[in-house]
């Protein structure tokens, strides 16, 4: 018996290591394979938190640049003298979940009080149920929404793929065009220019290289990326355009399960959502605010399910854009 128990415990050990290290190892939580999370039950849920749309009409997330672009490209209203705009990035947050949005510390319901739209979008090149055609994950979702092209042109099927200079952001060109004099991106996720194969690595070079001033901000945490937002905003200068993400529910989804049923993966949206209000709150306590014109957007790269994302299922192709003014980009 001490044999055969000298045999097997190595072995457990191995197959423990091998199943993390592929990423096949016990689920995390019992929401990692949430049988209830159908896609019938995902339309009841999408469809009641009142979306003006439906999956089958939804946008392309790629139509958000346009309204970016045509925001800054308009004139200014009256008593306007100064356009800004921010979007709030909730990283991986799918399109069901925003039924569970808390009265009073939602930047998603304070912008519905005050009038704004809130519409279904879709990641993955294609809407639902077309085979996506870039993976329904980070670095193409964010991509496509800041050059306003899919991967068939921009190149970034999926994560871990550095990004040409052929299609720059507007976090660039806006700049670069003396549309705007500033503009900030700020994540904490390495993937996004702090690593070698990271996606804008190039263009962030090249506007170090060029004197662009575009600042590329990565923080070691959500709440270190929303002090430095709050911060940002706080400043007479701020930048023109900012762009910020807070990931909690990203990391929750994979850690423990992407699905409205997960208590956890709820929480993690709101924690977001109070990040977005509190983001709210320091643009309107800016002292030049009632001269400024504000863009001001909420919308995700994509969904989720199980514990992953990338492919083609509903939850994961769903996204939303929650907008305070309408623009006319056509």
């Amino acid at each position: 018996m001490k044999k055969k128990l000298l045999i097997i415990i190595p072995l457990l050990v191995v197959a423990i290591a091998v199943g993390i290290i592929i990423g096949v190892a016990v689920p995390k939580s019992e929401w990692a394979k949430d049988s209830a999370d159908t896609e019938e039950l995902y339309r009841q849920n999408v469809a009641s938190v009142g979306y003006e749309n439906t999956i089958e009409t939804a946008i392309p997330q790629t139509e958000l640049y346009d309204m970016i672009k045509a925001h800054f490209d308009s004139p200014l209203a009256d008593g306007k003298t100064e356009k800004k705009a921010i979007i709030i990035g909730y990283d991986g947050c799918r399109a069901d979940v925003l039924k569970e949005m808390q009265d009073g510390k939602s930047a998603v319901g304070a912008l519905l009080d005050d009038g704004a739209s809130i519409n279904l979008a879709y990641c993955g090149g294609v809407n639902y149920p077309a085979t996506n055609t870039q993976d329904t994950s980070t670095a193409p979702g964010w991509c496509s929404i800041l050059t306003g092209v899919w991967a068939d042109k921009h190149g970034i099927t999926a994560n871990g793929i550095t990004k040409s200079l052929e299609y720059k952001t507007l976090l660039t060109t806006l700049v670069e065009d003396n549309v705007i004099d500033s503009s900030t991106f700020i994540t904490r996720w390495k993937g996004h220019f702090s690593k070698k194969k990271s996606t804008y690595i190039l263009e962030k070079e090249y506007c170090e290289e060029n004197n662009i001033n575009v600042a590329f901000n990565r923080l070691e945490n959500d709440a270190a990326s929303h002090e430095f937002t709050l911060n940002e905003i706080k400043k007479a200068d701020c930048a023109d355009f900012i762009f910020v993400i807070y990931e909690p529910t990203d990391s929750t989804g994979h850690n423990l399960g992407f699905t409205i049923n997960n208590p956890e993966y709820k929480k993690a949206f709101q924690t977001a959502d109070q990040y977005g209000y509190e983001t709210l709150n320091a643009i309107k306590n800016r002292e030049t605010y009632n001269t400024e014109d504000w863009l001001i957007i909420i919308t995700s790269d994509h969904g989720g399910f199980g514990t992953g994302h990338g492919d083609a299922s509903i939850q994961e192709r769903m996204t939303f854009i929650v907008a305070n003014k309408e623009i006319d980009y056509e």
